[in-house]
């Protein structure tokens, strides 16, 4: 087991030494809860790559609760946030709540998906952005590497956010990516307060791929106005309690 465990650390290494740009260490933005940060190379969302992001659960197609996951993202960086998208439906009043300030957001309004990549990946190269942010129906493997590449170029970090139309389009975010890591965010039912009728919302955070890493599963509270997620201590009741949740919704 030991042997094992020396063989797979060497091979982390390895991988992340080649997927480095050219053996750079690569700037990161932690979470600031250490249960995921640990589970992330570098302890945190590295700059420079993309990251891909899709609702579970009842929000699956809306995908409202992986925009608010992505938000928060995007607000705890520093400077302007490109938001790339083709469906005029973004609430800028809820970003606000999670720390995203419309004065910090640059919206780009495609009027074709193909064109939101295209945006997304120019936003991308041309470099003292904050966060590049696009909203994409499918993310085909030649244009993620593209986006992946442009990221890496100029040390953005892209955030890929994925929004279908209709429930049978989500069997598309079982096809491998270049993305970085690739995460899924379901709602669960609100954390109960001492005002009844008042929690904070909750999520089932699934990081279902990183590179040079493991999968995980995370309940966690939702952005805070800072951008700020948390960890709940029931934490350690795993994934499939909540999945029960979820579908005794």
């Amino acid at each position: 087991m030991t042997l094992a465990k020396t063989v797979i650390s060497e091979l982390r290494e390895r991988i992340q030494h080649l997927e480095g740009a050219n053996g750079k260490s690569r700037i990161v933005l932690p979470f600031g809860a250490k249960l995921i940060d640990n589970r992330l190379p570098g302890g945190g969302l590295a700059h420079g790559a993309i990251h891909e992001f899709a609702g579970g659960g009842a929000g699956t197609v809306d995908g409202a609760a992986a925009a608010l996951f992505v938000a928060g993202i995007a607000a705890r960086t520093k400077g302007k946030v490109v938001w790339c998208l083709a469906r005029p439906d973004l609430f800028a009043p809820a970003l606000a709540q999670v720390g995203l300030h419309p004065d910090r957001v640059i919206y780009v309004e495609a009027i074709r998906e193909e064109y939101v990549l295209e945006s997304a990946e120019e936003a991308l190269r041309f470099g003292g952005i904050a966060a590049v942010v696009a909203e994409v129906v499918r993310l085909p493997m030649t244009a993620s590497r593209r986006l992946q590449l442009a990221a890496e170029g100029s040390g953005t970090m892209g955030l890929i956010i994925r929004r279908w139309r209709r429930q049978s389009e989500a069997n598309d975010f079982g096809h491998p990516t270049a993305a970085t890591t690739r995460w899924r965010i379901s709602v669960l039912p609100a954390e109960p307060l001492q005002v009844p009728g008042v929690g904070r919302a909750r999520w089932l955070a699934e990081l279902i791929r990183v590179k040079a890493g493991e999968s995980a599963d995370f309940i966690v509270g939702a952005c805070d106005a800072e951008g700020r997620i948390c960890l709940f201590s029931d934490a350690h009741d795993g994934p499939d309690q909540a999945r029960r949740s979820l579908n005794t919704r």
